[in-house]
């Protein structure tokens, strides 16, 4: 089978300008990037915010594993099914950091013959919105720098500045540094960090905006440090608001693409879901709903992460309703799950499967927490034996959950039929009693060990002498009401990433709190999750070229 970027290249691609003509999208409504890029303007929100909303599917996973899920490609794959049942579909999607693309984990633009194109573009540059969220960000850190070094009239202690600079790339080099050296002219010598642009507060308040306006009042109230005296200096008392919304005005609107099979593609916002909120911009979801019939979008990582933020943070930030879950796992990885090492997957090996499945089952668990239907996606694999497929079945159809085979990565939206009439029975049949975890009146250590305990499986959530005192000043600058965010590594259930399958009797040890007003939550970071990745040994950077004007190597 030709490789990703080779099915891409090879990709026959509509005019972006047809693609949006199908949606009823006018010309005067589209801002070119190219021939088979474009943003959506505001124009376009204001025609359509008195239409009807169409339904809305969200895609997510059991916890990622070596072996490989599929979760893109299956969203990808399912929109383009839909369309050939005759349904007006979108697919709402993250778009990729060049963290992962130059590091270990690839793109973020599906697979095989399940892809959005132009996919070198969008896994590179794409529109530039991520470069205008970094600029904004570190333009933030250079004002409060400046700020610093010209009288410090805020009286901000050099030791208590809560925000960090930004880079779009796995650099671990710059977790931990000194600015300001070289004497005077140079700035305040204090120790600083940086963090991948996903992680950026100004990440998360793109995609949770609901247009300019609310991103300048939610910029205004960033923190950023605290006084001599424990007082709270926002981006709003740095005059620093108006800039930074200049700057992001124009990534504020969401990118049109395609699928290879031209299925319509909102990419915008790209927060990682172990460390952020994991979910595309509500911007681009709202769209969507206004224009299509099904919208299919995708969370992060595993339900546990992803899932749980998209229901409890972007849904109530934007009064979402979602209709249907797909919960999408592989033979190999819950085999993995089960303790099967990667080099032994492809062997039949039932009494793995079995152990692997309670990952699985706990998944399904959860999503029924929200009042959810829901449709596993076994997104199959050729040394996938009839046994094994047929005892998830087993599990599944005892739960009342219908299992459905997908292969859109060989085959594209042909691939993915049984799965889009499964979701469409889903749609058709069953109706949504979506609820939220916990309720904003719930205090923050109380959400917290709710989200351990119900998501995790935990016995309980622990917090270190310092994410005690965290807790302390947030609930007495009066954000005890905020949802949760929880960084946590996506490999497991737990907080450690050996902990395989469903495990038991463990706690999770939130070691830092991080107060995110603008964003409108609190993260709790847990384990040894970071920040700012790291490069592997060998990154795929290293494949990377261009052969006659050509890119190669890019997955």
């Amino acid at each position: 089978m030709l490789t990703d970027i080779e099915i891409a290249t090879q990709a026959q691609m509509k005019p972006i300008g047809e693609i949006a003509k199908n949606l009823g999208i006018e010309e005067s409504e589209i801002e070119y990037y190219g021939h088979y890029k474009a943003k959506l303007s505001d124009e376009l929100f204001t025609r359509l915010e008195n239409s009807p909303d169409g339904k809305l599917v969200l895609v997510t996973a059991i916890n990622p594993t070596p072996a490989g899920e599929g979760k893109t490609t299956t969203t990808v794959g399912l929109g383009q099914a839909l369309g050939k049942l005759g349904k007006k579909s979108i697919i709402a999607l993250r778009e990729p950091s060049l963290g992962p693309v130059f590091g270990i984990k690839g793109g973020a633009a599906g697979g095989g013959y399940a892809q959005v194109v132009p996919m070198e573009d969008i896994n590179l540059h794409f529109t530039g919105d991520l470069h205008a969220i970094t600029a904004a960000n570190n333009l933030l850190a250079a004002m409060l720098d400046n700020h610093l070094q010209q009288g410090n009239k805020l009286q901000i202690d050099p030791r208590k500045i809560a925000w960090k600079r930004a880079l779009d790339m796995n650099d671990r080099a710059l977790r931990q540094i000194t600015i300001g050296l070289g004497g005077p002219l140079n700035g305040v010598p204090r120790q600083d960090s940086f963090q991948i642009t996903v992680a950026s507060e100004i990440m998360a308040i793109l995609c949770l905006a609901d247009d300019l306006e609310d991103l300048k009042k939610r910029i205004e109230q960033i923190v950023v440090a605290y006084t001599y005296d424990n007082t709270p200096v926002k981006a709003g008392q740095l005059g620093a608001s108006g800039a930074l919304t200049a700057l992001l005005k124009d990534a504020m609107k969401p990118n049109l693409v395609q699928t290879l099979e031209h299925t319509p593609a909102l990419m915008h916002g790209g927060p990682f879901a172990n460390i952020a909120h994991g979910c595309n911009s509500l911007r681009a979801t709202r769209l969507g709903l206004k224009l299509a019939d099904i919208v299919v979008t995708e969370a992060g990582f595993g339900a546990d992460l992803g899932a749980e933020k998209f229901f409890d943070i972007k849904c109530r930030t934007g009064g979402l309703k979602p209709n249907a879950v797909v919960l999408v796992a592989t033979v190999r990885a819950l085999k993995y799950n089960g303790g099967v090492a990667k080099t032994d997957l492809a062997a039949e090996n039932l009494t793995a499967l079995k152990a692997g499945i309670a990952n699985l089952e706990k998944h399904l668990e959860n999503i029924a927490l929200f009042g959810l239907p829901c449709v596993v996606a076994l997104n199959r694999f050729g040394t996938d034996t009839a046994a094994e497929i047929e005892m998830i079945r087993e599990v599944c159809t005892a739960r009342g959950i219908r299992v459905a085979l997908s292969e859109v990565f060989a085959y594209g939206g042909d691939g993915g039929i049984e799965l889009a009439e499964a979701v469409i029975d889903l749609l058709e049949n069953n109706t949504s009693e979506f609820k939220y975890l916990y309720d904003d009146e719930m205090t923050l250590r109380d959400k917290i060990s709710t989200i351990a305990q119900k998501i995790y499986g935990a016995d309980r959530a622990v917090l270190t002498a310092e994410a005690e005192k965290e807790l302390a000043r947030i609930v007495e600058q009066g954000y005890d009401n905020l949802p949760i965010c929880m960084a946590k590594t996506q490999y497991s259930l737990s907080d450690q990433p050996s902990l395989l399958g469903r495990p038991q009797g463990f706690e999770i040890t939130v070691r830092e709190l991080r107060l995110s007003a603008g964003a409108g939550f609190v993260v709790a970071v847990t384990g040894n999750i970071m920040t700012m990745p790291g490069l592997p040994k060998k990154p795929a950077a290293e494949l990377i070229d261009v052969e006659n004007g050509k890119i190669t190597g890019l997955f």
